[in-house]
Order: C-alpha cells, then sequence, then structure tokens
C-alpha cells in the first residue's frame, strides 16, 4: 500500500509556487512559510485536502503586516480619536510614498551640504499662517506645549485660568503636562469666571508665561466670564495660547472655535496646536509665532526628542499646498448632498436599509456643542458586531435601537465600498 504521507506536498514546494513567491514579496518569508507550515499540518489531519494547500495558504495570509486597518468611518465624528483622526488626502499619502526610501530631508541638494530639516514643511506652514514671525513643528500637541513650558517657564510659574485645567483622553491633564516640563502652575479666577486683574496680580518676576487654553473638550454655560487674548497681551509677559485643534484661520461653520491667525493677530507670543484635526493632517504639533522664541524652541536640547520623522513633514506639507484634505471637505458639505447620498445607498442596500437624517461632530477635542447636520443608513443594532468585524470594517453607531452608518466622515468615492460592504454582511 502507498504511504498517505508521500501525497503530501513538500514545504518547500509550496514556498516555490507563483501565486505563493508574490506573498512572499509582500509580506516576507518568514509569516508565510509559517502558514505553509500550519496548512500543510491540517493536511496530515485529515482536514485540508492536498491539492487546495496553496489556496488554503493564500486564504490565511494576513492582509498587511500591521494590526492596523483600514476602517470605514460611519460614526459621524470627522476626527475620531480612536478611529485615528484626521484621515489623510491623497496627496498627503502620496508624499509619504515618495519619501519613504532615501531623501532630502536634511540635505541641500544645489550646494550637497547638510540643510535645515523640514524646511519645506515649515515653509508651507509658515505661508499658511503669515501673521506667524517663525514656525516650528513637533511630534504631537502636547510636546508643542511642553517645550514651550521648557524653554520659557522651567523653573518658573505659568499663570493659567482654573476653568481651563483640562483633562484630555486618556487621563492626561494639563496642569501634569506642565509641571512635567518643568514649570510650576499658578491658578487664578475660579472655575467659571476669571478676569484681567486676576492675572495681572499673579505676574512677578517668577512668572514665565500667561498660558490661555481653549477647553475643547467640554463648554462653560451660564454665569461665566473670561479674558480674551488681545486682553492678556497687554500684560508684562508673553502670552501662550493652546488653540489645540489646528484651524489655521476662522472657519465660517465653526465661528467659536479659535484660530492661529486670529490669535496671532490679537498679540500671542505663541500659539501651539494639534495638526492631525482640524488642519487634517499627520499627527504632529505646531508652533507658531514669534520668531525669536520659535527660535528658542528649535534650538532647546529637548528638540531633538520631540523631532518628527520624514514621513510627517512630508504629509503634512503635501496638507498644507496640496487639495482639500478630506475633514475640511467635509465640513464644506451640505446636510443635503449627504441625505441624497444616505437615499441612494439605502435604496442600493435595500431592506431593511433606510436613509435617515442625523446629527454629527467634529470630536478629537475640537467645536465642543457644535452640531453638523448629517445624514446616516439605517439599520438593526444587531448587525454593529458583524460589520465592525468583517474582513472591511465599517464602525457605525447606536441611536434608539438603531444601528446609524452616518456619511458625514466617509467621502462620497466610499459609497460604493460602503454599500457592498453591508450587502454581504446582510447577506450572512
Amino acid at each position: 500500500m502507498t504511504d498517505a504521507r508521500r501525497a503530501i506536498p513538500r514545504t518547500d514546494l509550496i514556498l516555490d509556487e507563483p501565486r505563493v513567491v508574490e506573498a512572499i514579496d509582500r509580506l516576507g518569508r518568514v509569516i508565510v512559510k509559517r502558514v505553509v507550515v500550519e496548512q500543510l499540518a491540517r493536511v496530515r489531519a485529515g482536514e485540508l485536502p492536498a491539492t487546495d494547500v496553496v489556496d488554503a495558504v493564500l486564504a490565511a495570509l494576513p492582509a498587511g503586516l500591521s494590526e492596523l486597518a483600514p476602517v470605514l468611518n460611519a460614526t459621524g465624528i470627522l476626527v475620531h480619536t480612536n478611529l485615528g483622526r484626521a484621515p489623510l488626502s491623497h496627496a498627503a499619502i502620496e508624499s509619504i510614498t515618495r519619501a519613504a526610501g532615501s531623501t532630502n530631508v536634511e540635505l541641500d541638494l544645489t550646494s550637497g551640504s547638510r540643510g535645515p530639516r523640514g524646511q519645506g514643511a515649515r515653509a508651507a506652514l509658515a505661508a499658511a499662517v503669515p501673521a506667524a514671525g517663525d514656525v516650528h513643528v513637533v511630534n504631537n500637541g502636547a510636546a508643542a506645549l511642553g517645550i514651550a513650558a521648557m524653554a520659557l517657564a522651567a523653573g518658573k510659574r505659568v499663570v493659567v485660568a482654573r476653568g481651563e485645567l483640562v483633562e484630555i483622553g486618556d487621563g492626561f491633564r494639563i496642569p501634569d503636562l506642565i509641571e512635567s516640563f518643568g514649570a510650576e502652575l499658578r491658578a487664578v479666577g475660579t472655575t467659571n469666571r476669571v478676569h484681567l486683574k486676576d492675572y495681572a496680580e499673579a505676574i512677578d518676576d517668577s512668572v514665565g508665561f500667561i498660558l490661555k487654553v481653549h477647553p475643547s473638550n467640554f463648554q462653560v454655560v451660564g454665569f461665566t466670564s473670561s479674558v480674551d487674548v488681545a486682553e492678556l497681551a497687554t500684560l508684562p509677559v508673553p502670552v501662550v495660547v493652546d488653540i489645540g485643534s489646528g484651524l489655521l484661520e476662522p472657519h465660517p461653520r465653526l465661528p467659536d472655535e479659535p484660530d492661529a491667525r486670529t490669535a496671532l493677530e490679537a498679540g500671542a507670543a505663541l500659539v501651539t496646536a494639534s495638526g492631525d484635526k482640524l488642519l487634517g493632517g499627520p499627527q504632529c504639533g505646531l508652533i507658531l509665532g514669534q520668531a525669536d522664541l520659535v527660535t528658542r524652541l528649535r534650538r532647546h536640547p529637548a528638540a531633538r526628542a520631540l523631532r518628527v520623522d520624514k514621513l510627517t513633514l512630508a504629509a503634512l506639507e503635501a496638507t498644507l499646498t496640496g487639495p482639500t484634505p478630506p475633514v475640511a471637505a467635509a465640513l464644506a458639505t451640505t446636510a443635503a448632498s449627504l441625505y441624497a447620498r444616505a437615499q441612494k445607498a439605502a435604496d442600493a442596500i435595500g431592506a431593511p436599509a433606510e436613509a435617515v437624517h442625523s446629527v454629527g461632530q467634529v470630536g478629537g477635542g475640537g467645536a465642543p456643542g457644535v452640531d453638523l447636520p448629517s445624514a446616516a443608513i439605517a439599520l438593526p443594532q444587531r448587525f454593529a458586531e458583524a460589520l465592525r468585524t468583517c474582513a472591511e470594517p465599517v464602525v457605525g453607531r447606536l441611536h434608539e435601537d438603531r444601528l446609524l452608518l452616518d456619511l458625514l466622515a466617509i467621502p462620497p468615492e466610499a459609497d460604493a465600498q460602503l454599500i457592498a460592504v453591508v450587502r454581504r454582511v446582510l447577506a450572512v
């Protein structure tokens, strides 16, 4: 009798199959070989015909080399922290690919000598906010504020309104952040009210700067008062304004959201912000302001520890100089056009899908309390998990016992993909 094991193909023969070789080029030999061994073990156990090994290997291989997977953001939140905040524009993605290999990140190609790091990105940021005397980029918004504290107030005090001592995501707090960089906080005013005299009475030779923080993830309403940047700028110390969301100039749909241009024109010495929120770029921290102060921050010893890589610089430059990023495009979308898309999608999906009006938000610590009229595809909530865990994940939100797939953060060109995924899940 012939030994059945002789019919089991050898590992090296499977690895030499043309389709498997293509997978090795994409994923590497180690991962592919491990999957091949696993599938051959199934053959030995009688679970898989030997003739189906190659197909089984290809089906079992991961789509990529990272656990991070593309997700359709149907939550109605434009800048969703859990989904990576701002999606990058196609121009930014292309720029990352171009910069992935050897690149002139610190080389002047004309002279052949070392050049300033990130010159193109910084020039683009400076051009976008002419009110800034100089600009600098670090690895996130917290780092931007942190290096300001180190360079301007280490061993000194930072004066801030008590109502602006905010806590951001995952339990991180502004007071802890400032103090971790060597400065001491002096809170003034009360939770709901602060006046110019409160700041003035707190200023002495021990104060490095006044900090004004945008309470970007909550609102205080009712009997309140605050001091604007122009008033604070009359005091004899620099004013550092953390606007948070990265809005570079006023936006008509977000009239109460602070922006860099307005803060600088009002007298702020420095403005710090995140690049991956309303600006719509990669994660980074933006520093804009008086040239001498920005130079102090750039030359601080900690600046190297906080610097951004070439991929971030490439994406930031493309975001600032290229076509409209997805976040800005979504903010410009009308509720009527969103509902028309939802109706078309619901018709294509069929029962039980239904087009409904909805309300979205900016998210990511931006424009708290601002409702963005939108539209969604409504489904029974039992489909939420199946859509979230399928091969092309779709993350919506539950509302009044229904799953809403909001279209606010989904670009029109992704509608066909969304329809196809939902139809596949509904058919199971």
